[in-house]
């Protein structure tokens, strides 16, 4: 598994992985076109590295880098955030101040967790994908802008359609080309790579245990990308040796690994005593000619029939 450390408009990002690798594959196809792109994913999976990859291989990447996470700023504010708003709009706008919309002409806007847009804000946003020009808040003049949108979000907006919250003709302007990231749980691979990368980068002296490896690679990660970072960081912080062991790591994550391991020896057991059942079949429920086919003793052999409670009976004595 090849892995390869790239800096997207300043944050360093590790590209590990066959999934991640394919993703990455995709951005740079899409990248060179103008076409509206929505990065579909659960929280913390890493949509935003995919947005600042689609800028920086496109032919804007010469001009800064524009975003706004949408269920970061109230409803009220949405507007003068991506639209501006002149002079006396309201009760203290004393100066006048640019939208993001005009900021980002010519290049990308990301509009992060576009799925929170209220429906007042979907409309005027769907008018300006357009091509429609607007105004500012208090305005008298309209602005016509050239933007490139890349939008994400961790909701199905197929349901959010289905339950009138969100516009279905939106949903299409932004859907030219779809990107969807994986949840961490179904991209195991990379959890080691990065585990590492993100301890390095705090300090490259520190390790993980073996065990703690384990550990991380069995968890399932809710928090995602967002929640692995944190873990290690917190562990490279607070570890007061050159290594970092499993007793180190949370207490959930610990708990995830003894229960992939109990999995793991019931997955072995019943394996075994498949094989078991099946030879005592071959012979006709005769213990010591299975045991000898079984390589072990005919004393081990009862054992554990004993422990799997198996109801065959011998049809000879076990001399």
């Amino acid at each position: 598994m090849s892995s390869r450390c790239e800096h997207l408009l300043g944050m360093p990002a590790l590209i590990s992985g066959e999934v991640l690798a394919g993703i990455m594959r995709t951005v740079e196809r899409v990248a060179s076109s103008d076409a509206a792109v929505l990065i579909l994913g659960e929280s913390g999976v890493g949509k935003e590295v995919i947005a600042r990859a689609l800028h920086q291989h496109s032919s804007r990447n010469s001009k800064p880098w524009v975003d706004i996470n949408v269920a970061a700023f109230p409803e009220h504010l949405v507007e003068s955030e991506l639209f501006g708003y002149d002079k006396g709009a309201f009760s203290g706008a004393d100066s006048a101040k640019p939208g993001l919309f005009e900021l980002a002409d010519g290049e990308t806007l990301f509009l992060d967790e576009v799925g929170e847009l209220d429906p007042k804000m979907q409309v005027k946003l769907l008018s300006v994908l357009d091509g429609v020009p607007y105004y500012r808040l208090g305005g008298g003049s309209k602005i016509k802008v050239d933007v490139r949108i890349v939008a994400s979000t961790n909701r199905c907006l197929e349901a959010s359609i289905s339950d009138g919250k969100f516009r279905g003709d939106l949903f299409h302007r932004l859907n030219h080309v779809r990107i969807e990231v994986p949840p961490l749980r179904e991209r195991r691979e990379e959890v080691i790579p990065l585990a590492e990368f993100f301890l390095h980068r705090h300090d490259p002296s520190l390790s993980l245990s073996k065990e703690a490896q384990e550990a991380l690679q069995h968890y399932s990660w809710p928090g995602n990308l967002r929640e692995l970072k944190n873990v290690v960081t917190g562990c490279a912080i607070l570890t007061d040796g050159a290594t970092i062991g499993v007793e180190e790591l949370p207490a959930a994550i610990r708990g995830s690994a003894r229960v992939a391991e109990q999995r793991r020896s019931y997955r072995l057991d019943a394996l075994e005593q498949q094989t078991i059942d099946e030879v005592l079949s071959v012979t006709g429920g005769h213990h010591r000619k299975a045991a000898e086919l079984l390589g072990i003793s005919s004393r081990t052999l009862s054992r554990k029939l004993k422990a799997y409670a198996t109801d065959y009976a011998p049809q000879h004595s076990v001399a």
